[in-house]
């Protein structure tokens, strides 16, 4: 069994499946022992989407949240994102953090809204999502100040140095590696991956984008997390079956009000 701890199965391309349908794709991934999947939102836009097809599918779970590079106008506020994680399923708050690479003209805005989302989540006990990008002063700044120690959370896609790493995970997170470590220029990211604590590993797709290699090139999906847990069990020197029971009892460790009955 494996968990496919952060995709965007609302921006799936389907068009390889005969109906075409999200279905279809979410069986797929099942059909590769893929049990469970968190749906995650980028923004107040796709948040009513992202929550109804995770209450419409067993298996699924949603976050809530604004993703740094849609930080837009007025910042969503902290009584605004605990409404919005009231929702049946949900079970996080994010993406948020900080993205300096695409959008450092809107650093202050996005830092407030980072702040907004650290402090809801830790209201409400739960973890929060993050994304980091050219910014890993300030991301580590904000969560020191702001992040529940209890609830924590995980660093999303990680790609960045192993310093980062360990000073994210004094504060509790969990840090999730996607097929970016199959690709050839990633070896510092592969030594990260070697280096962290086998409690504390998260495997996701973050599909439709960045697929592994093999698939490297097409769009990705759910169903390929299995290329990436098969890929780090081999990096790690562990069989897959040991990687999979791992990270999937680390996702349930973290994202405790997820279910793992379907």
């Amino acid at each position: 069994m494996l968990v496919d701890s952060h995709c965007h199965l609302d921006r799936l391309k389907l068009s390889s499946y005969p109906g075409n349908s999200l279905e279809e794709a979410i069986q797929a991934a099942k059909a590769r022992d893929i049990s469970h999947m968190l749906c995650v939102c980028i923004s107040e836009q796709n948040k009513n989407t992202v929550v109804s097809i995770a209450q419409r599918y067993p298996g699924i779970y949603a976050s809530v949240g604004v993703h740094p590079s849609d930080v837009k106008g007025e910042v969503v506020s902290v009584e605004t994102l605990k409404e919005w994680a009231s929702e049946d399923k949900v079970v996080a708050l994010g993406e948020t953090g900080l993205d300096y690479y695409y959008a450092e003209e809107s650093a202050d805005a996005q830092k407030a809204s980072f702040k907004n989302h650290l402090i809801a989540a830790a209201e409400l006990d739960l973890p929060v999502i993050i994304h980091t990008r050219d910014a890993r002063h300030d991301t580590l700044d904000l969560m020191d100040q702001y992040a529940s120690r209890e609830s924590a959370g995980v660093m999303h896609c990680f790609t960045e140095s192993w310093e980062m790493a360990e000073k994210a995970l004094a504060m509790g997170f969990y840090i999730s590696i996607s097929g970016i470590v199959t690709f050839k220029n990633a070896e510092e990211l592969r030594d990260v991956t070697r280096r962290i604590p086998s409690d504390r590993l998260l495997v996701e797709t973050d599909s439709p984008y960045l697929a592994p290699v093999p698939h490297r090139g097409k769009p990705n999906e759910p169903k390929y997390v299995r290329e990436v847990a098969e890929f780090i069990a081999d990096l790690r020197g562990v069989s897959f079956e040991k990687l999979a029971e791992q990270t999937t009892e680390n996702f349930f460790q973290l994202f405790k009000t997820a279910k793992r009955d379907l």
